[in-house]
């Protein structure tokens, strides 16, 4: 029993140690840091019986059937339930081992599939493949739920475990069964992993001098690769900017409000709010060179988070047409937190309102003209909603072609 009891005092250290650190980095912002006070086992809600955790502890270690039983698997195990309590799908404890690989998806470069997933309606989904990459190609789309990663059910998974079972070495292949909407029932699809090297900003003139801006997510390297596209399509004097946000699930948020200070100089982007009430407006830094530049911003399902950001802002302060299908409503605030052992706590800490405060988690932003991409369009490679985009830009009435 002494035994037990030193281990117990050991464990129960390292765990208050590990969960109440300070909240450290945040993905691409730079809010200040916030302290979190120590907190004792006497301050725990009385209504439960705090040793029951020592107790369900001794009788895994004494008593499960598969012996030995690891004491970091259970360790690491009691930090994700911990957090898997909070029953919110982007709120996880990550392990070393996923902590590094979570940190190398912002990079820009890493092994995988390439794809941003979530969980939408109690449902792990695709939020959107990224272009030219081994998901996309293999007909994963905006939407598609995935039921199975190579025979293992996904009901209850959490994100970052499906993400440890999607992502691998290049050249090996997982098997998912996904529903697309529409469909009448599953069907497995087969994904051979690949070096996903994300190229995030493309841009070309089209036919009436109508810039065209691509942006596939907002990574290490967005920011200044679009400050210098930007210099090129203002020389390039265009009649009118499509930027197309479509699949682009997101990423890191200063680059979004930055962004958006091209079209709204130094007004307020996004504003978060916490638990408390206390709100923070973001502005953006840059002069407004795209003001005066007329601006479809083209979305869909695939649009989450600084897309929505960037899509929000401009929305609410007219400089920019919304066209295409209401995004996905990924509004909410993570901060990340890089722990002694290198595994990390994403802890959703807020949720993200546009200028006008209106809501973008779970609501998301629906466009000013609709615009729907059927599954026949993609396979037939029509694109009906930059064609309208182009139209409009290009001088055709407005309100003709609403009537259409």
């Amino acid at each position: 029993m002494k035994m037990i009891s030193q281990k117990k005092a050991i464990i129960l250290l390292i765990i208050i140690s590990i969960i109440f650190l300070t909240f450290g980095i945040i993905l691409g912002e730079d809010l200040a840091q916030q302290k979190f006070p120590s907190i004792g086992s006497e301050e725990i809600n009385s209504d439960f019986d705090n040793d029951l955790f020592w107790r369900v502890w001794a009788s895994v270690k004494e008593s499960y059937v598969k012996q030995p039983v690891d004491d970091k698997d259970l360790f690491y195990g009691s930090l994700k339930g911990l957090v898997m309590g909070l029953d919110d799908p982007y709120s996880i404890f990550l392990e070393p081992e996923l902590a590094e690989k979570f940190l190398e998806d912002m990079s820009g470069s890493f092994e995988g599939v390439g794809m941003e997933i979530g969980i939408k309606d109690g449902r792990l989904t695709v939020i959107a493949p990224l272009p030219d990459t081994p998901a996309f190609r293999a007909g994963l789309r905006s939407g598609d739920k995935i039921f199975v990663i190579d025979e293992k059910d996904t009901s209850g998974m959490g994100l970052d475990e499906a993400v440890h079972l999607i992502r691998g070495v290049k050249g090996t292949t997982v098997v998912l069964t996904i529903w697309h909407e529409g469909e009448t029932k599953t069907k497995e699809v087969e994904v051979v992993r690949d070096v996903i090297d994300i190229k995030t900003v493309s841009w070309e003139l089209k036919e009436n001098k109508i810039a065209y801006l691509k942006i596939s997510h907002f990574s290490d390297d967005t920011w200044k690769d679009f400050k210098n596209i930007a210099q090129v399509i203002v020389r390039a004097n265009p009649k009118g900017l499509i930027v197309d946000l479509r699949n682009n699930p997101g990423g890191y948020l200063d680059t979004a409000v930055n962004m958006a200070g091209y079209w709204i100089d130094k007004e307020v982007a996004v504003i978060s709010k916490n638990a408390k009430g206390d709100e923070k407006e973001y502005r953006a830094q840059a002069g407004a060179d795209f003001k005066h530049i007329s601006t479809i911003i083209l979305v869909n399902q695939g649009s989450a988070s600084a897309s929505e950001i960037l899509a929000g802002a401009l929305q609410d302060y007219n400089q920019a047409t919304i066209l295409g299908e209401q995004t996905f409503g990924k509004g909410s605030v993570q901060e990340l937190e890089t722990l002694s052992d290198k595994s990390a706590l994403k802890l959703t800490v807020a949720y993200w309102y546009t200028p006008l405060g209106r809501s973008i988690n779970e609501e998301g932003i629906i466009p000013d003209i609709e615009v729907e991409q059927t599954e026949e369009d993609y396979l037939q490679e029509r694109d009906p909603q930059l064609d309208r985009a182009l139209l409009i830009l290009g001088g055709e009435p407005l309100e003709q072609l609403e009537e259409e």
